[in-house]
């Protein structure tokens, strides 16, 4: 883990096309800003989380009516 320490205002760069930025800090909290490319899907932890269980779970139903990869692939 790299781990940076920035002031409000100062950004950290990640590649070329994404920039993160200090917003805020106030009362144990940091307000950041993200500018990345629109195809990139950025999310909190916790939906990112909700994300990968809601298709495990659709996975494995579809797996349950007797669907395979193939079913999904077209091959």
């Amino acid at each position: 883990m790299l781990i940076f320490s920035r002031k409000t205002g100062e950004k950290i760069r990640v590649g070329d096309d994404i920039e993160i930025v200090v917003l805020e800090m106030k009362k144990g909290k940091v307000r950041l800003g993200i500018n990345a490319p629109k195809k990139l899907a950025i999310h909190r932890e916790e939906i990112y989380q909700k994300i990968l269980e809601e298709n495990r779970l659709a996975a494995a139903s579809a797996v349950g009516q007797g669907m395979g990869l193939k079913d999904f692939t077209g091959q």
